[in-house]
C-alpha cells in the first residue's frame, strides 16, 4: 500500500526522532538534576550509567533483524520514548522524584538505543543506494537540529517557565510532558508516514543459535584483526579528555559563581552550548571530514588531536576569570566545540578503518560500543573529581588528560590512501 514514499516524508522526522531522545538522557538530564540541586558527584555518576545501552546495543542488535520489522521497531520505540518522557514529567515534583525520573531515563536510554540500530538499519532498506548517499547529509542534519532544539530549544523553554512558574520542578515537569506529547505525535506520524519495503521481513532468517554463533565469530575475527590493541586503546582513550569534560563543563556552565560556576541560566546556557556550541560542533565536523577526503586521515591525523585537546584551555581560562561577559563565554565554547568537531572527525573515520573487511558492519558496531564505553568511564567519577578539587584544578587535570590521546595516537599505523577519494 505504502511501499513508496517520499524520503522527504520520513527522513528528516525519523532522525530527529532518533537524536532528541539522546540528547535528553545526556545532556538535558543534567541541567535538570543541576536546577534540582543535586550535587555534581552524583549527576555525573548517574547519568554516565545511562551510557549503558549504547555499550551493550551490540549483544541485541543481531535479535530485531529476526524478530518482527524494523518499522515496527521504530514505531514502538516512539510509543516506548514518549511514555518514558511523560514518566519523567510526572515523576519529577513527587516526593521519589530521583529514583521515578532515573527509572524512565533507563527505559528512555534502552528504547533509545535500540531505535537507533532499527532507524539505521531501516535507512538502508527504505532507500536505494542513491537515495542513500543523496540523504546521509539531510539525516545527519536533522539529528543536529534535534540536539540544537534539545539542549537549546528545550532548556531555553525550561529555564523561562522557572521565571514565569517559580516553580522549577514544575518548570522542568511542563516541559518533559511537551516532550511526551511530541513524541506520542512521532509514533502516530511514523505509523502512517513509514515505507513498507518487502525486504523489511521479521521472518526468522536464522534461529537464535545461529546468530549467537555468528556473534562469537564476529567477536572473534573482531579481536584477531592486526593492531587490535592499539586500536582498542585509542577507541578508549583518544576521547579521555572530553569523557572527563563534556559533562562537567556543562555543569560548569550553570552552576552558581558561589560554588566556582558561571552561573548562566538554564537560558544562557540553551544559547551558549545549545546553540553556538552544536553550530561550532558541526561546522569543526563538516570542515574534518573535507579536508580527510581530499588528503586522507593519515595526512590529518595529528592536526586533528590537537585540535581536540588544545582548545579545552579555554574552560581554564573560563574557570580563573570567571567572566561576566557572554559574548566572551560564547566565542570560548564555540571554539572548544568547533575543535572538538574536527577532531572528532579522527575518531569516527578510524572506526571506519577498522571495521573494513568482512563483517564490517558488526564490527563497526562493536566499535561504537567502545565508543560510548570511552565517555561512561570517565564520566562515572568526574563529578567526584572535580568536587574535590575545584573547577580550575580539575580543568587542568583534564589537560593533563590529553596526553593520554597523543600517546594513543602515536600507536596507530593507518595506510596513507585511506580516506582519500579515489580517482577514476
Amino acid at each position: 500500500m505504502n511501499s513508496k514514499r517520499n524520503p522527504w516524508a520520513w527522513v528528516p522526522t525519523l532522525y530527529f526522532a532518533e537524536g532528541l531522545p539522546y540528547v535528553a538522557v545526556m545532556t538535558i538530564s543534567l541541567i535538570m538534576y543541576k536546577r534540582l540541586g543535586l550535587s555534581n558527584t552524583d549527576i555525573t555518576l548517574y547519568t554516565s550509567w545511562l551510557y549503558l545501552p549504547w555499550v551493550i546495543k551490540p549483544l541485541w542488535s543481531p535479535f530485531i533483524d529476526i524478530i518482527k520489522t524494523k518499522r515496527w521497531w521504530i514505531v514502538t520505540m516512539q510509543l516506548l520514548i514518549g511514555a518514558a518522557l511523560g514518566g519523567v514529567a510526572f515523576t519529577i515534583p513527587g516526593p521519589y522524584w530521583l529514583q521515578g525520573s532515573l527509572a524512565f531515563f533507563w527505559l528512555m536510554a534502552f528504547s533509545s538505543a535500540t531505535h537507533d540500530i532499527a532507524a539505521d538499519g531501516f535507512y538502508m532498506l527504505g532507500l536505494d543506494q542513491h537515495k542513500q548517499a543523496y540523504f546521509v547529509g539531510i539525516r545527519s542534519t536533522f539529528y543536529r537540529i534535534a540536539t540544537i532544539v534539545g539542549q537549546g530549544l528545550l532548556v531555553m523553554l525550561a529555564g523561562n517557565l522557572e521565571v514565569l512558574t517559580r516553580n522549577i520542578k514544575f518548570s522542568w515537569s511542563l516541559m518533559f510532558y511537551g516532550m511526551a506529547g511530541l513524541f506520542i505525535a512521532f509514533w502516530l506520524y511514523h505509523h502512517y508516514v513509514l515505507p513498507r519495503p518487502s525486504e523489511d521481513k521479521g521472518i526468522e532468517k536464522m534461529s537464535s543459535q545461529q546468530i549467537l554463533q555468528e556473534f562469537w565469530i564476529t567477536l572473534k575475527t573482531f579481536f584477531q584483526k592486526p593492531q587490535v590493541w592499539a586500536g582498542i586503546c585509542f577507541m578508549l582513550f583518544y576521547r579521555m579528555p572530553e569523557g572527563l569534560l563534556a559533562k562537567v563543563s556543562a555543569l560548569f556552565l550553570i552552576d552558581s559563581q558561589h560554588n566556582g560556576g558561571l552561573g548562566l541560566s538554564p537560558a544562557e546556557y540553551g544559547l551558549v552550548q545549545g546553540t553556538v556550541g552544536v553550530i561550532g560542533l558541526t561546522l569543526g565536523g563538516i570542515l574534518g571530514g573535507i579536508v580527510a577526503s581530499r588528503d586522507g586521515l593519515k595526512r590529518w591525523l595529528w592536526p586533528m588531536v590537537m585540535a581536540i585537546t588544545l582548545p579545552d584551555l579555554v574552560y581554564v581560562y573560563l574557570s580563573y576569570t570567571l567572566p561576566q561577559n557572554l559574548i566572551i563565554v560564547n566565542v570560548c565554547v564555540f571554539i572548544e566545540q568547533f575543535g572538538y568537531g574536527f577532531g572528532f572527525s579522527a575518531y569516527m573515520l578510524y572506526l571506519i578503518y577498522y571495521s573494513q573487511g568482512e563483517h564490517k558492519t558488526a564490527h563497526y558496531a562493536l566499535c561504537t560500543a567502545f565508543m560510548a564505553l570511552s565517555m561512561m568511564i570517565p564520566g562515572l567519577f568526574a563529578g567526584a573529581l572535580q568536587e574535590s578539587v575545584g573547577y580550575p584544578i580539575f580543568f587542568l587535570i583534564v589537560i593533563a588528560a590529553c596526553s593520554l590521546t597523543y600517546i594513543v595516537t602515536a600507536m596507530l599505523k593507518i595506510d596513507p590512501e585511506f580516506g582519500k577519494k579515489q580517482q577514476d
